[in-house]
């Protein structure tokens, strides 16, 4: 585990802005990553990436040690419903996570991309190659894959400027009285159990679009797309406005 310690000389609108200015060894993005875990202290209180900062506040960047991960390609089943030079658009099945992390290094949609699609972006490391987007483990969906490195700049330039669209189908727990509406709420890692997202506020801005598709007894299905892609953002969305989607074990 490394430590850094900063201390502000003078104010900042936004805790993540001062930590990339301060320490550019990382990205902006970087820093936003340990704040969604918990990893950051201002003045000894867990921080958020919008936190503003005084002069005279003191930082604490908690960065963990690099997880050594054994990445190798598996002939793993694998729907690819589009390729070409530049990119491939896999259909990913529930269960199956996109990438190895520690504990969870073998069955991953990687390792299989890595058997069937040899060249891959590399812009996101090692254990990311060609991963741009992900979607949880238990979600079904189409992802785009990056196969050399200007097409992964181009996909990520698309998505940041909202030129690529999002859109899930989501079944959720009760009847919404509007036909479409707009969820808007901020979202961090949650305060005292870390394996979770939450709306907290001053976290992170997430906006979610959604329509109801078609009504059911006692559910309703949704289309949603995103306009921001926060970690869990339309289960935290859905369960915040009282709609937890159907299945969820855990929120």
């Amino acid at each position: 585990m490394q430590e850094l310690k900063l201390c502000a000389k003078q104010a900042y609108k936004r805790l993540d802005k001062f930590l990339a200015e301060a320490e550019p060894s990382h990205s902006r993005s970087f820093y936003q990553n340990l704040l969604e875990k918990g990893t950051v202290l201002k003045n000894g209180k867990i921080a958020s990436a919008s936190d503003a900062l005084r002069a005279g506040d003191e930082v604490l960047v908690r960065i963990p040690d690099a997880e050594q991960i054994s990445l190798e390609p598996e002939n793993l089943p694998l729907c690819i419903v589009y390729e070409d030079a530049d990119i491939a658009v896999i259909d990913k099945p529930k269960g199956m996570v996109v990438h190895p992390a520690p504990g969870n290094e073998r069955g991953t949609l990687v390792n299989a991309i890595l058997y069937h699609i040899r060249d891959l972006s590399g812009i996101n490391g090692e254990i990311r190659p060609g991963i741009v987007h992900r979607i949880d483990k238990d979600t079904t969906g189409l992802l785009v894959i990056a196969k050399n490195d200007a097409a992964h700049q181009s996909l990520a330039e698309q998505i940041a400027k909202k030129e690529a669209a999002r859109i899930y189908t989501a079944l959720c727990y009760g009847n919404f009285r509007e036909e479409s509406g707009q969820v808007s709420a901020p979202i961090a890692r949650h305060k005292s159990d870390r394996k979770k997202m939450a709306v907290v506020p001053g976290g992170r801005e997430a906006i979610s679009d959604w329509r109801v598709l078609e009504r059911f007894m006692e559910y309703t299905l949704l289309e949603v797309s995103l306009q921001t892609g926060r970690t869990h953002q339309i289960r935290v969305h859905m369960a915040h406005i009282g709609h937890p989607i159907v299945g969820d074990p855990v929120y």
